[in-house]
């Protein structure tokens, strides 16, 4: 007796569902722009149901849903050419789509839903988001294209091949040493992407934590210059200590990444430095100041995802190893918490992403979290130098005594470890 249930009801009504998305967005582009588009919300659930339908009576062959796709390419095709006829610059978006709801609804009869969904749900994304999507070049400067993708061609296609293991006595692991390169110089691009989209737009202090995420010490410095430029003291010296508040967050994220205990030893008195430089540094730029110039902040200028960049990183985080382990083996603690002082000068995440690494000589926890909130300290130190050379007489003395006062705290957490 033939079944009167579907056998996979389920799996039809998510075919309908994810295919109905598609075809909703592409009938409200269509009456929108009032001119021809292939497709609407009958004509993309009727694919995926051809499509289902084929791969059902398919099984294990394939062979019927593999011809079922070619036909429904060429319908796409047609579409296309009428398409041209009609308006010369014609895009292709919605023939694209068309074979997407055909490949979803394949995949949904092969139990990965998962990856039909992510397909249906990105269409629709690409599909509604087109003027920003394509809005995107206005922000993107010459070369920044080129710098990510020599980048990427580094990460993803050389990465797999470099030796992952150790060389010399230092425990120099080429693949560790880049993934470590790729976290760090990620996440700063992920803030410096928002920098760039927001143009300074939501003010000092936006772009303060986010400048924070890319690289506290430079946004130190910039809002320290940009002091001299228009004194806004209580604005810009919290901007300055936020910044250097986002940079615990940041640490403890990268420092995550690599060594989940010693990011638990840090947690404590990281999320304790953390929010007093955030929340510290927003009450002090809320009191109020007058100014006739815009609240907007310069942008940061450098691609952490420039090769040069990423290579000197890499160079430094080496070095730092070996110096790690030197000071380590040959004067002990006193010289592992001696060279964490010293580092805070410059940038480090080389440093403090050095100690998660394995070395020659195992460091304990509590010797390594000590010495990473050292270095943090340190550098909250010097960027209080910074601040107080680059700005004017009273931002300058506001931003340092913060700072100052948050490297003080920050030691805090040398309670716990």
């Amino acid at each position: 007796m033939p079944e009167l249930v579907p056998a996979h009801p389920l799996q039809v009504a998510l075919v309908l569902l994810l295919a109905f998305l598609i075809g909703f967005e592409r009938e409200e582009r269509r009456q929108a722009q009032g001119r021809m588009m292939f497709g609407g919300v009958r004509t993309f659930p009727l694919i995926g149901l051809v499509s289902y339908a084929l791969a059902l009576v398919s099984g294990t062959d394939l062979l019927a849903w593999t011809m079922g796709f070619a036909v429904v390419g060429g319908f796409m095709l047609l579409s296309y050419q009428r398409k041209l006829v009609a308006v010369q610059d014609a895009g292709i978006t919605s023939e694209m789509s068309g074979l997407a709801t055909y490949l979803m609804a394949g995949l949904v009869y092969q139990d990965q839903y998962w990856m039909a969904a992510t397909i249906a749900v990105v269409s629709v994304l690409l599909l509604d988001l087109k003027k920003a999507l394509e809005g995107l070049t206005r922000y993107v400067e010459a070369g920044e294209v080129a710098a990510v993708a020599q980048f990427l061609v580094l990460t993803v296609v050389i990465l797999p091949i470099v030796p992952n293991r150790d060389f010399t006595r230092f425990a120099i692991n080429p693949f560790r040493t880049w993934l470590v390169v790729v976290a760090a110089s990620g996440l700063s691009f992920c803030s410096y992407v928002v920098q760039r989209l927001l143009r300074g737009r939501g003010g000092v202090m936006v772009s303060a934590l986010l400048g924070g995420a890319y690289s506290s010490t430079l946004t130190t410095v910039v809002l320290a210059r940009d002091a001299r430029r228009r004194p806004r003291p209580n604005l810009l010296a919290g901007g300055i200590l936020a910044a250097s508040g986002v940079m615990y967050a940041r640490f403890l994220v990268l420092i995550a990444l690599f060594n989940i205990g010693l990011a638990l030893a840090l947690l404590p008195g990281f999320a304790i430095g953390a929010a007093a430089g955030v929340v510290g540094g927003w009450l002090l730029a809320s009191r109020g100041e007058r100014s006739e110039s815009p609240d907007r902040s310069p942008q940061p200028k450098v691609n952490p995802l420039e090769l040069t960049t990423a290579l000197i990183f890499t160079a430094v985080f080496v070095a730092l190893m070996v110096l790690t382990t030197l000071a380590r083996e040959s004067l002990g603690r006193g010289g592992l918490y001696a060279l964490a002082g010293i580092v805070g000068v410059a940038n480090i995440d080389p440093f403090v992403l050095s100690v998660t690494e394995p070395h020659a000589v195992t460091l304990p926890l509590h010797v390594a979290a000590t010495a990473v909130i050292i270095a943090a300290a340190s550098n909250n130190v010097i960027k209080a130098v910074y601040a107080r050379s680059f700005a004017d007489r009273v931002t300058g003395r506001r931003a340092a005594v913060s700072l100052v006062g948050l490297a003080a705290v920050g030691l805090v957490g040398l309670l716990w470890v």
